[in-house]
């Protein structure tokens, strides 16, 4: 019996153009990438001859060399998102800290466990209020808490309003994109939990974790929900 032979062909010649980490949904994990791309040659005998046009570009796992679309990349790899979701916690605990909780010494404990738990595990309380004292006194609002009452950071809010608008939009917009409803609502009680710990919500630290609901984008219904429950189940 005679097999037929192939005379002529399409064959995709790949050049590597890149490389780096990514999140392969086939491994379940971190790998290695080749960004490639194909241009098409029409064969004859196996030779390639004449170029058939270009056939995209592709990233492949070095791993199980499965192609996927660009878009792939867009998708953060679990060490990246672990520490997304690191700085995400320690700014949502800086901010309620800021407006009002610091001069609780549950709510500073509550901010301390919440920021290890995410992977800060060398946090400590000395760390976080000296970030609290700096973010302040570069808002030009800070003074001693000697000279202060009970509300000193409650006051000083309103002059940490740009680093607060600044850093919850830069620190959570981009983990919202890769979080579920039910993610980023854990999130958001993360930072009422700190709020919570030394007593009902100040003015000052609903208002701040609202901006956090909404940089999270949850809807305002969803936001009150969430704060409204968590208060009380915290009374």
């Amino acid at each position: 019996m005679k097999l037929g032979l192939c005379i002529w062909g399409v064959r995709t010649a790949w050049r590597t153009e890149d490389d780096g980490e990514f999140y392969c949904s086939d491994c379940g994990g971190d790998r290695a990438y080749h960004r490639r791309t194909g241009t098409r040659r029409l064969t004859v005998l196996n030779v390639p001859l004449l170029t058939r046009g270009p056939a995209g570009t592709v990233i492949e796992c070095t791993a199980c060399h499965r192609q996927f679309g660009a878009e792939v990349l867009l998708r953060p790899t679990t060490t990246r998102f672990s520490a997304m979701l690191r700085d995400a916690v320690h700014t949502i605990a800086l901010a309620v800290l800021t407006a009002g909780g610091a001069t609780g010494r549950a709510a500073r404990e509550a901010a301390v466990g919440a920021v290890r738990s995410a992977g800060f595990s060398d946090c400590t309380e000395d760390q976080l209020l000296g970030l609290l004292a700096a973010i302040v006194a570069d808002e030009g609002r800070f003074r001693r808490s000697e000279e202060l009452g009970p509300d000193s950071f409650a006051e000083a809010v309103d002059g940490c309003g740009s680093w607060l608008s600044i850093e919850l939009h830069e620190a959570l917009e981009p983990l919202a994109d890769h979080l579920l409803t039910q993610g980023r609502e854990r999130v958001l009680l993360q930072g009422a939990h700190i709020a919570l710990a030394d007593g009902p919500y100040l003015p000052a630290e609903r208002e701040v974790l609202e901006a956090i609901g909404r940089c999270l984008s949850l809807h305002t219904d969803e936001i009150d929900r969430l704060l409204t429950a968590a208060a009380a189940t915290a009374s």
